[in-house]
């Protein structure tokens, strides 16, 4: 008989592995309605399954822990019971043996702390107030609550035009959106717990490509009230768009000679061509807004008269300053900012990097368009430089990988150190330090350090640098508006604090973020000076939606946007992405499990038809 054998899975652990998989999807797509106190108490009672039993903190403390969070639950607990959870998890997390232990604990503090007055109300009146309004996990998750289900009913019914009305309800960019948008609400589509989530940004498209020109929604009676928008990028058209709509006179004053922020003078043109940009910019100006560009508030303009002349401001400027390295020799020709190089080409400033070789420091979306776009000025050798891990950064993964597939090179662990400049003046190499990966810091990213090892030449003609971006924010601190490390301090409406009639939102409160969050501080925007300026408006969209359809949904593939294949991307700046045909916009559009009809939208509302 022999001593060994070769293993293989048996039925068991064949099951138990789908068992975990399963129990992963429905983790990752836990929409933000579910009960944070529930939610804890579950998670709980899984890592207590999974510790090994020999230290009494993990055996007996975790399930003295849980049976505490039960008692909230059936109301049987009183307020201190809330105070000895925080004690005894802390002592678990002090005095566990393992890790497991300590992360079981060290979750019920943060929850504690995180969602206290869940814990409260649980206690007090029997409820959870977390998920009142949260009942489709994907409108939830976008930032401007766009009726997702609702226009992906009315793409599988052929209601393209339909679909676009629905979407500009939330978001007067739909075009824009279905080009570039970060797609948020795909990241908790509940259809993640069946094979993968809906890809609901590439049926948004298919809807955009396949619908006319619309009018714009008639306007509602004219107010008489004056409101100036400074800035045209997304956040400032949104805020337009929707003022305009509620019968207010709209003026935006643009720096730039175009409209479109960064969504003009940031995005290339192959993820995003000045067309799809100039619809939706077209269709908003239908509305009546006033445009002035070429005007820069603190030069043209003050920012005191603008407030004596309308009766409310709101600031949208974008983020479109550059942040030093503060390295040796970043004073060397050659050496350029990714929002410089990227606004260059937006306004027809187009270099040429023919037989160059470019580093590019940064690890986010705007260092990802600048190395893809100089491979595509001619450049010889694109090196992207990062400080951490290729999965630390924060550009989208399908935009690195895109990026790896064109022929660009990720050099991650290296932190500049220093620019060398050869005799003429110009970039001769970037000196980077290697770096090594330690503990977690506070934003939840494993934090680099310098590692014992010498430093790495890398022979370059071009530095771009792409570390990030801030406001110029001078000429409003005059009129009293505070900052904070460069950015505007305003409150969760928009409002500015201690100032008059003056609102803020977008890049220039949050700093440097997505389209589709700019777009919904433009919405906020819009309502609140609605508000403030004495009125309550209304935006509502009169599409019926399809009835849910009463079938079954098996497991399906989900259909990705495939790039087009090009033998060579320099000189190309031709849209990359191809669209969905008819047939996969219908298969995909029917995997979606209509959670506004089924689930929590039935007994939650389903939708909001108007805000």
């Amino acid at each position: 008989m022999s001593r060994l054998a070769i293993e293989t899975p048996g039925q068991t652990q064949t099951v138990l592995s789908g068992l975990y998989r399963d129990m992963g999807r429905r983790i990752s797509a836990s929409q933000p309605g579910l009960c944070p106190v529930d939610m804890s108490l579950n998670f709980l009672r899984l890592c207590h399954a999974q510790t090994c039993g020999k230290c009494v903190p993990c055996r007996i403390g975790l399930g003295q822990l849980a049976v505490l969070i039960e008692q909230v639950l059936d109301r049987t607990a009183t307020l201190e019971t809330i105070d000895l959870i925080e004690r005894t998890a802390r002592v678990i997390a002090d005095s566990a043996d393992c890790a497991i232990g300590f992360e079981a604990a060290n979750m019920v503090l943060l929850g504690i702390r995180g969602f206290r007055e869940d814990y409260e109300e649980h206690i007090l009146h029997g409820r959870c107030i977390c998920g009142l309004s949260h009942p489709v996990p994907c409108v939830s998750t976008c930032p401007a609550h766009v009726d997702i289900p609702g226009y992906v009913a009315l793409v599988r019914e052929g209601r393209y035009e339909d679909a676009v009305r629905l979407i500009r309800k939330d978001n007067p960019f739909p075009a824009v959106c279905a080009y570039v948008c970060e797609h948020p609400c795909e990241a908790q589509c509940r259809r993640r717990m069946v094979d993968d989530s809906v890809n609901i940004c590439g049926l948004k498209r298919y809807a955009v490509d396949h619908s006319p020109d619309l009018s714009a929604p008639s306007r509602a009676a004219d107010t008489g009230k004056r409101v100036a928008v400074i800035g045209g990028g997304p956040g400032g058209l949104t805020a337009a768009y929707y003022l305009s709509l509620m019968g207010h006179k709209v003026t935006v004053y643009e720096q730039r000679p175009k409209l479109g922020g960064m969504l003009r003078y940031g995005i290339p043109d192959y993820r995003l061509p000045q067309d799809v940009l100039d619809r939706d910019i077209t269709h908003i100006l239908s509305t009546g807004i006033t445009v002035r560009t070429g005007v820069s508030i603190g030069l043209d303009m003050d920012m005191e008269e603008l407030q004596k002349r309308y009766d409310a401001v709101y600031i949208a400027i974008g983020a479109h300053t550059d942040k030093k390295l503060g390295l040796g020799g970043e004073e060397a020709e050659n050496v350029v900012s990714a929002v410089e190089l990227l606004r260059n080409i937006g306004e027809g400033r187009v270099p040429d990097f023919t037989g160059k070789r470019v580093c590019v420091i940064g690890g986010g979306n705007v260092s990802m368009d600048a190395t893809r776009t100089a491979l595509r000025l001619g450049a010889q050798q694109v090196t992207c430089v990062y400080r951490r891990r290729v999965e630390d950064m924060t550009a989208l993964a399908e935009e690195i990988e895109e990026a790896m597939a064109e022929g660009c090179q990720i050099l991650p662990l290296q932190a500049p150190a220093r620019i060398e400049a050869g005799p003429d003046g110009k970039v001769a190499a970037l000196w980077t330090r290697p770096q090594l990966i330690t503990s977690y810091g506070k934003d939840g990213r494993p934090r680099p350090v310098d590692a014992d090892q010498k430093e790495f030449r890398i022979p370059c003609d071009y530095v771009i640098v792409a570390i990030g971006q801030a406001i110029v924010a001078q000429p409003f601190e005059a009129v009293g508006v505070t900052t904070r490390r460069g950015a505007i301090q305003a409150d969760l409406t928009s409002s500015v604090p201690g100032v008059d009639n003056v609102f803020a939102g977008g890049d220039a409160v949050s700093g440097p973020a997505t389209v589709i969050r700019a777009v919904a501080a433009g919405k906020v925007a819009a309502a609140n000076i609605d508000n403030f300026l004495g009125f309550d408006h209304k935006m509502h969209c009169e599409v019926d939606i399809p009835p849910a359809h009463l079938t079954n949904t098996p497991p399906c593939g989900r259909v990705n946007l495939k790039n087009r294949h090009l033998n060579d991307y320099r000189g190309s700046f031709e849209l990359l992405k191809e669209g969905m045909s008819c047939e996969e916009a219908t298969q995909e559009a029917s995997r979606c499990l209509r959670c506004d009809h089924f689930g929590y939208g039935i007994f939650k509302g389903g939708r909001s038809r108007e805000w």
